[in-house]
């Protein structure tokens, strides 16, 4: 189709090979669109926005906008936007680009979903395969791992971390880090469980589950000072297994602190406490 009659181009745009430019899109002047890119139709890509090869973007759509910050002036110069390939961002979902007060640059991964009405905020980062249901948030400077997802409605705190290969659940609200490999849920995000499910689908193996499960039970469902914990894991064989080290080293990183697990009591319907009595209990 190549650019539509009624498509606003400015120039000093670079648009790729094959690339797509829809009825009534508007091309900012910084803005580079890769090889079979396509812009479906009403779709708004300003500021400096860099877009990879084979992108596809849906109606409404806003990407590289003014952030919503409220430092930022008027002559302010618009932050930078790296999207790389193979995304689908669709319906009235919006992106924006980096700050002066965060690093410049908000950068989206290869292979992400971003459903309608999903909105990732300046200076994040959202890794690959990455998942955005229907409405669901990310705030400016968090940070989102590869293959997490998040259910519809969902909201991800500034400068808060959702782990790789994360589910979070529908409508929660994640103010601390959410591990990696786990679930979690609720307002404020509680950990529930682990992503079991996700673990099977991107081929990790039983031995590698149960490795994770026995992490999260030492690491989570037990008395001690999380810090307590973390040293003990870390000194154990366990600790120096390559999956278990990832989840080791988010949290030890983590500034905001760790989503804390709900107990065996809200898991169970039962006034109990502690580490819940069996894989059952949380997985």
């Amino acid at each position: 189709m190549g650019i539509h009659p009624t498509a606003i181009v400015a120039q000093g745009a670079e648009l790729g090979p094959d690339v797509e430019v829809g009825p009534f899109c508007t091309v900012g002047p910084k803005v580079r669109l890769g090889a079979r890119t396509r812009l479906v139709s009403h779709v708004v890509v300003d500021g400096d926005t860099w877009l990879g090869e084979d992108n596809e973007v849906f109606p409404f759509a806003a990407l590289g906008c003014t952030p919503q910050d409220k430092k930022l002036k008027a002559d302010t110069p618009l932050g930078r936007l790296r999207i790389g390939n193979h995304n689908r961002i669709r319906e009235n979902a919006t992106l924006h680009g980096g700050t002066p007060f965060g690093g410049g640059e908000t950068r989206i991964g290869n292979h992400n979903l971003l459903l309608v009405g999903c909105h990732i905020g300046h200076d994040a980062t959202v890794g690959n395969h990455a998942v955005f249901t229907n409405g669901a948030m990310a705030a400016g400077h968090t940070h989102i791992g590869d293959r997490a997802i998040l259910g519809a409605m969902s909201g991800v705190h500034q400068f808060a971390r959702v782990g790789k290969l994360a589910m979070v659940g529908a409508g929660a609200m994640v103010s601390h880090d959410a591990p990696p490999f786990g679930t979690v849920q609720g307002d404020r995000a509680k950990l529930v469980a682990v992503n079991l499910i996700g673990l099977q689908r991107n081929g990790y193996s039983a031995e590698q589950k149960a490795l994770i499960k026995r992490a999260f039970r030492l690491l989570f469902w037990r008395a001690a000072p999380l810090h307590r914990r973390l040293e003990l894991v870390q000194g154990t064989l366990l600790g120096r297994d390559p999956v278990v080290a990832e989840i080791l080293d988010f949290v030890a990183a983590s500034k905001r602190g760790v989503c804390s697990p709900r107990s065996s009591a809200q898991l169970r319907g039962k006034a109990m406490g502690g580490e819940p009595p069996s894989d059952a209990a949380v997985v």
